[in-house]
């Protein structure tokens, strides 16, 4: 008997949390790290006599989200009350929305590694407010609770179950990332946990159209981790199902050490939250004129910046798809070629294969570059104007982001500006090939590869100094003889 083939199905509900100062219903504050239960006030944990008024930001901010994600948006919705005991949920119930959110259907549209496009559908994205935090290290025994996140934002993002791969996921869940960035609707700090998902995940065998038992993996907060949970309770869930077991819907616990799923709770169903209109909101209406007013302000978006930057530039798809990753990372490109006078192939190239490459290496975030978007540019003129070759350029951005100083000055201490004087080239073969007499006449009989010892040597004896233009054109009239 031959072993089925199976299919994973994954949709993911992504949690971001809205860029307002003040919460969704209160004036209390939103900033991270504070002292615990310093930044709740009585609206927050819902006290007797407390009315919930709606932050107008917030509001906007998921009218942005929608626009952005070709989606509708509803134009009466309401809150409801989502009932469940959890002991960082003070009121017992959390304001969120259910039956009409503010965001109806829409879509975004992700690349995948072999550079084809694939459309992840949205159902929906509604309000709703954050519950506290439980805190157990510091707490023998005891659970500490900390209610600063109790009615912070959250514009809750639900796909559709059209992924089918963790690979999928993750470049939907970066599209999503990068998508709220742009808008400056969410900073997207998943550290802090202002970007975090749940992932809902079954299998079915190939070719079958009903879903399988779905699993919720609950809080997820990097791309990598989701990567591997997803890839985990796949290889779990089959084991299961193959070993003859049944799978259960439940949420799971994702624990990034021992890189495995556990068991949290049997997963609810709606009728098990008990929803019900808020009775002390009135019914959100969205108006035209709101509406055009925040299409008006929308910012360029990330697929239209990559087809500007194709366009603008003359970049490949996969560059400038890299390029427009974050809006930071499009804008120090951008400024590295203005700083380049205008070089923008050159700019992509440094920034992707040896900038990248170079952060990735240490850890660190395109914020905390050593190497400015100004000294890059400044490296790049001076390869494009002769200065220096490409290989001794690689010297210089080694210096930079050892903060040994500024392009010139580094070139200056060093030594390093390129040869181009024709009669010093030309000198300098004269001098090798009086030193390889066998190798000229191997040349000259036909074994054309030596051209590339001839240069080595050349670059050698030169420190790699010598403008690889002209030392190939020299180099070649005098091998010819």
């Amino acid at each position: 008997m031959s072993k089925i083939e199976w299919e994973v199905v994954i949709g993911l509900e992504v949690h971001a949390q809205l860029a307002t100062k003040t919460k969704i219903f209160s004036a209390a504050p939103t900033q991270f790290g504070a002292e615990p239960n310093t930044q709740a006030c009585a609206i927050d944990l819902g006290m007797p006599g407390v009315l919930p008024v709606l932050n107008k930001e917030t509001v906007e901010m998921a009218i942005k989200f929608g626009l952005g994600a070709n989606a509708a948006i509803t134009r009466k919705s309401v809150f409801a009350r989502k009932n469940y005991f959890y002991p960082d949920l003070p009121k017992g119930y959390q304001i969120s929305q259910y039956e009409l959110p503010v965001v109806g259907k829409g879509y975004v549209d992700i690349e995948l590694d072999d550079g084809s496009v694939k459309r992840i559908n949205i159902t929906r994205a509604h309000l709703e407010e954050d519950a506290g935090k439980s805190l157990h290290e510091d707490f023998h025994g005891l659970t500490g609770i900390d209610l600063n996140r109790a009615g912070t934002p959250l514009l809750e993002i639900v796909s559709e179950p059209d992924m089918r791969s963790a690979k999928e996921a993750v470049a939907y869940l970066k599209t999503i990332h990068s998508l709220v960035r742009y808008l400056e609707i969410c900073d997207g700090n998943m550290q802090e946990g202002s970007f975090r998902c749940d992932a809902n995940v079954s299998v079915r065998p190939k070719g079958e159209e009903k879903y399988g038992t779905r699993t919720e993996l609950k809080n997820i907060n990097s791309f990598r981790f989701v990567e591997r949970a997803i890839n985990y309770e796949v290889e779990r869930q089959i084991n299961v199902i193959e070993g003859g077991g049944k799978i259960t819907q439940e949420t799971r616990l994702y624990n990034p050490d021992k890189n495995e799923t556990r068991p949290m709770r049997s997963k609810e169903e709606a009728n098990d939250y008990r929803y019900f209109p808020d009775p002390d909101l009135l019914p959100l209406i969205i108006d035209e004129e709101l509406i055009e007013q925040v299409r008006n302000e929308l910012p360029e978006l990330p697929q239209q910046k990559r087809q500007r930057f194709m366009d603008q530039y003359g970049l490949s798809a996969y560059d400038a798809g890299i390029l427009v990753s974050s809006k930071d990372m499009a804008a120090f490109y951008e400024n590295v070629v203005k700083e380049s006078g205008d070089q923008p192939k050159l700019a992509a190239n440094w920034i992707i294969s040896e900038l990248l490459g170079a952060l990735n290496k240490a850890g660190l975030e395109l914020d905390a570059s050593p190497i400015s978007s100004a000294q890059l540019g400044k490296l790049i003129t001076r390869i494009a104007d002769n200065t220096i070759s490409g290989k001794i350029a690689k010297t210089i951005f080694d210096a930079l982001w050892n903060q040994e100083g500024d392009v010139d000055e580094i070139i200056e201490k060093r030594g390093l500006k390129q040869v181009s004087d024709t009669g010093a080239i030309e000198k300098l073969i004269d001098e090798i090939m009086a030193a390889n007499p066998e190798q000229v006449a191997a040349y000259r009989a036909g074994k054309d590869k030596l051209f590339g010892f001839f240069v080595g040597q050349a670059m050698k004896v030169s420190g790699g100094k010598l403008n690889p233009g002209q030392l190939n054109e020299l180099l070649k009239k005098k091998l010819q003889g």
